[in-house]
């Protein structure tokens, strides 16, 4: 916790009840932009906050469950040192919840996506030959190891396949560029997966084109060539895109 000193004597303002619960959010989300509640500070009690800001403790409850959502916040019952709601950082959480549900509603068109996804992942397979570390190097072989298992299924595959690229985002010791690519990758895990079983017998085929692509981003990652890496892991993006048969797919 930082310490920034008696919660309850922060500037809270009364406000009306016409949508209470948004602007309790809008209220704690002034008070993190202003610098007055950092990661690791508690709020005040349900009881107190709605006493601050003259609103039900509903309108609370229902403004910390939203935060909950979003990965600002994070709550737990109880009385010991680590009940109550305090500011946390769950931000690749809060990233993946939201663009699963919005890619599942095809709100981003998959083509979208990729080229997203291919911007991300050039910067961190690029990351990632300058910054691995023998332990990032160890969790992608892992992931390797299991996806080249000939009994491996198609789920268990797909589970390893964003592992790997996981990996390689968190391998890239950028924060925000890893939680941004793990949001997109693993928003892609069902749509992937659905491809995949619609290649039948296939499958195994294109597994093995996305097990040779992997194993040539890992060797440009282990050996330090970033422009490799990233020109490796652009051409398996959109190599696997074509190969797969997305749903909704207007390419």
């Amino acid at each position: 916790m930082s310490g920034n000193g008696d919660q309850g004597t922060m500037p809270w303002q009364p406000i009306a009840r016409s949508r209470s619960y948004e602007l309790v959010v809008d209220q704690i989300e002034e008070q993190i932009l202003a610098g007055r509640l950092r990661v690791g500070d508690r709020l005040p009690g349900e009881r107190d906050l709605a006493s601050h800001l003259q609103v039900s403790r509903a309108a609370v409850r229902e403004a910390i469950r939203s935060l909950e959502a979003q990965g600002v916040v994070r709550s737990a019952v109880g009385s010991g040192k680590d009940a109550g709601t305090v500011v946390s950082a769950l931000p690749s959480e809060a990233l993946t919840r939201l663009l699963r549900l919005h890619v599942a509603l095809a709100n981003f068109p998959i083509p979208d996506v990729v080229a997203a996804r291919v911007m991300l992942e050039r910067s961190s397979a690029a990351l990632a030959a300058d910054n691995a570390g023998e332990g990032d190097l160890a969790a992608m072989r892992v992931a390797l190891d299991g996806m080249d298992s000939r009994d491996v299924d198609r789920d268990r595959f797909n589970e390893l396949d964003t592992a790997f690229h996981v990996a390689i985002a968190e391998a890239g010791r950028n924060r925000l560029v890893a939680d941004m690519t793990i949001a997109i990758r693993d928003s892609m895990r069902r749509p992937i997966l659905r491809a995949l079983e619609e290649l039948g017998e296939d499958w195994k085929r294109v597994a093995d084109q996305l097990r040779a692509d992997h194993h040539a981003i890992f060797a440009a990652i282990e050996s330090g060539d970033g422009a490799l890496a990233a020109e490796r892991v652009d051409q398996h993006i959109r190599s696997a895109h074509i190969a797969l048969p997305f749903a909704g797919d207007t390419t």
